[in-house]
Parts: C-alpha cells; structure tokens; sequence
C-alpha cells in the first residue's frame, strides 16, 4: 500500500473569503478583523476576494454564515467575535450556542469556518489574544479551503 501526503497550502490568490464579525465587545472585534485582514492579505488573497459583514453579537454569527454558505460563493468563511464572562449563566449559553452553530454550519455545508469567536474570563484576556486569533483564522481558513478544493480534484480524479 501506498500512502500519500497532502502537504498545507497557506496559498490564497484565487479563493474568496466570507468574515461574519460580532458588534458586541466592539474593540475586540475590530481588533480580531484588523488582524484577519492583514494576515488574508499576506496570504495572497485579494480585497475584491473579501466580503466582511457584521451582525449584533455571537449568537446572529451562525445564521449569517449559513446565508453566506449558501449562495456557494466562497472557499471558507470566518467568525470573529467576542464572548467575555459576566456574572450569569448567559456567558455559557452564548459561548456553547454560537459555537455549536457555527460548526453546524460548516458540516453542514462542507465549508470550511474558521471560528475566531473569543471566549475569555475578562476583557484583557480577549485584548491579549485579538491579534493572534484574528491572524490564526485568516490561515485556517486558507488552508483549510485549499485542503478541500484539493480533496474534491481527488475525487473528481477517482470519478
């Protein structure tokens, strides 16, 4: 038996990338999307190839995703935001909730979704981690829409 290896691709001229960003903790955010930008640029992706929209919070990300997943227009999708810990129980329903439904999505539709939705204790954890996360998803992403588009040649290949 012969076994090959599938080596990531951090290529991104070509593929085209949906954000769905959270308003809610609103410095975060931005700080999440600044990085993602940066980082999908980097990785070739051009401005034109980006579509970024924005909803209230964390748990309007899924249904955003799933109408972006949809219209077929996109290689992969990512979610930013922020869920920073209150006081009440509401910090676990909108951390499980918005995190069940954006990996729904994404099996749903076989679609890459790159979830940079921060769940901290406070807010200088999700300052500490805005910039990394944001640049993290932006690679996720793109390798992750290029190991599809290479499984679906194999496929196609094996037809």
């Amino acid at each position: 038996m012969t076994v090959g290896t599938y080596e990531s691709n951090l290529t991104g001229a070509g593929l085209r990338i949906g954000i769905v960003q959270a308003r809610f903790n609103a410095d975060v955010g931005h700080g999440l999307l600044s990085s993602c930008l940066a980082e999908l640029k980097h990785l070739g992706i051009a401005d034109e190839d980006v579509l970024h929209v924005t909803v209230p919070g964390a748990l309007e990300i899924p249904l955003a995703l799933q109408k972006m997943a949809e219209t077929q227009q996109f290689d992969a999708l990512v979610a930013l935001g922020a869920v920073i810990r209150g006081e009440t129980y509401h910090f676990e329903l909108v951390s499980n909730e918005s995190g069940a439904g954006i990996t729904r999505i994404s099996l749903d539709y076989g679609m890459p979704i790159a979830n940079a939705v921060l769940t901290t204790e406070n807010d200088e954890q999700a300052e500490a981690r805005m910039a990394e996360k944001g640049a993290e998803a932006a690679r996720v992403a793109v390798e992750m829409a290029n190991l599809l588009l290479a499984l679906e040649d194999l496929q196609a290949d094996e037809d």
